[in-house]
């Protein structure tokens, strides 16, 4: 039989041992009042069964090739970017084997004990982590899901403490994904130039040297959820990145993208990396590749567990768009900023868009 709800926390004060995998093991018939989403603007009425968005696939192998397919598959790229903001990635290199070995990990890790977990929780003041979402207003909703998030580059930023020793090849299979990853990140933001007709250099440019940029993973895991018509895995947002790569949970969907004012739900493609363009490339193309406003719903049945990787220019680099992209028929759109991620969290929490603070 379901529990009743708990009372609820004191104002401000935050509590990193209530976890929603614990709020969901409970089986109440109901969420607490801090994870019930509004609706309204900040994000409409949460609806599971959306229209499914036709999220073009992209051949990764042919970006590189001088033959009329590849140049194709590069128009295909702008297009993409400029449609929906995020392609599912196919021929990326990596195995199927592979890519669920990376899930495997993701989920044992979730399954242990709470008092396991907690040898690697967050503290009340930092992100970096096991735990919930950090809590900076009384009134924030806060999100359906507990998170893994560790900070990958620069190296002096790299916090082994908060990196599981359990299960005992967490670390091999994440550093190997994220070295994949990094050259992923290097080859398409030169394809992304190059499908806009500019010199393929050009964002790597302001993205700055790999070894000052920042990448962070994010390993979520979404528990079942009594009321999915209430609360939302992750409120609607832009991702402050330059690219961000998904790994989707194989079977589960939960993924939604805003276009033209309605939600649509991501499919899932097993072995494919759902890629979408961050803020910082938005600004640097001059809004002609979108960052999509995206959000995650939860459903009552099924757990969901997903592994995002965020690359995130060098806090020193100046991001702004391309000179090239300006001109009278496509003026400037956004304002030059250092240290994007900075004010990005703030604005997030607070269900607000940081890039609209940029805009001209």
């Amino acid at each position: 039989m379901a529990e009743s709800l708990p009372p609820p926390p004191p104002a401000n004060i935050e509590s990193l041992s209530n976890s929603v995998q614990e709020l969901s093991e409970k089986r109440y018939n109901e969420v607490p009042q801090r994870y019930i989403h509004k609706g309204g603007s900040s994000g409409g009425i949460i609806c599971a069964s959306a229209p499914l968005l036709d999220v073009p696939s992209i051949d990764l192998s042919l970006l590189i090739s001088p033959s009329p397919a590849g140049v194709n598959e590069l128009k295909k790229l702008q297009s993409a970017l400029n449609y929906c903001g995020c392609f599912q990635a196919t021929n990326h290199g990596m195995s199927n084997i592979y890519l669920d070995k990376l899930r495997q990990v993701s989920k044992e890790f979730f399954a242990l004990p709470m008092e396991e977990k907690q040898k690697y929780g967050r503290t009340a003041d930092d992100i970096e982590g096991y735990g919930t979402d950090s809590v900076l207003s009384e009134h924030q909703i806060l999100d359906w899901t507990d998170r893994l998030y560790l900070n990958i580059s620069p190296e002096d930023k790299k916090r082994l403490e908060f990196w599981p020793e359990n299960p005992q090849n967490f670390r091999g299979v994440l550093e190997e994904y994220v070295m994949k990853l990094k050259n992923l990140n290097e080859f398409l933001l030169k394809a992304m130039a190059r499908s806009l007709n500019l010199e393929e250099n050009c964002f790597l440019q302001q993205y700055g040297e790999s070894e000052s940029a920042s990448i962070v993973a994010r390993f979520n895991f979404y528990p079942a959820c009594p009321r999915p018509d209430l609360a939302l895995g992750v409120k609607p947002h832009g991702d402050a990145s330059a690219i961000t790569f998904l790994l989707q949970d194989k079977e589960v969907e939960g993924l939604q993208v805003l276009k033209d004012d309605q939600w649509f739900r991501v499919p899932v493609v097993p072995y494919s990396i759902l890629v979408n363009v961050g803020d910082q490339v938005e600004i640097m193309s001059n809004g002609i590749l979108k960052s999509p406003v995206h959000r995650v719903v939860t459903n009552s049945e099924e757990e969901r567990n997903t592994l995002a990787v965020f690359f995130i220019p060098g806090s020193e680099m100046e991001i702004g768009p391309v000179e090239k992209l300006i001109n009278e028929e496509n003026p400037r759109m956004y304002k030059t900023v250092k240290d994007y991620v900075s004010i990005y969290f703030q604005h997030y929490q607070l269900g607000k868009r940081p890039i609209d603070a940029l805009k001209i």
